[in-house]
């Protein structure tokens, strides 16, 4: 009966050791929730991605297939954000650090 390990054995078990972010990472891109992760981190982030202002007059924000829905409380405020739309987007998608937004749909 043997009760150490062959070198061989350790080194092979090293080989397979990586990072928990990585592991991490590779867990949520085989389950496909890395879109939906963003997605609930950009809706968190509102406030700080937008401003207080902005976040003080929205009175809800939800995704749907890509979209996210912001229901605004300010007309003016509404109209402006829909003459930036793009810049929203972009603003957006940089804090995600991918595409997770397709469109902005301001209600």
């Amino acid at each position: 009966m043997r009760y150490y390990k062959k070198k061989e054995e350790i080194d092979r078990r090293k080989a397979d050791i990586q990072p928990i972010g990585d592991s991490l990472k590779a867990l949520m891109k085989a389950y496909r929730l890395d879109g939906k992760l963003g997605e609930v981190q950009l809706v968190q982030n509102w406030e700080k991605i937008m401003g207080k202002p902005i976040a003080m007059k929205t009175q809800q924000l939800y995704f749907k297939d890509g979209k996210l829905f912001v229901r605004l409380t300010s007309a003016p405020l509404k109209h402006e954000l829909n003459m930036s739309k793009s810049k929203v987007i972009e603003l957006l998608n940089i804090e995600a650090g991918s595409d997770v937004v397709k469109d902005v749909v301001f209600l």
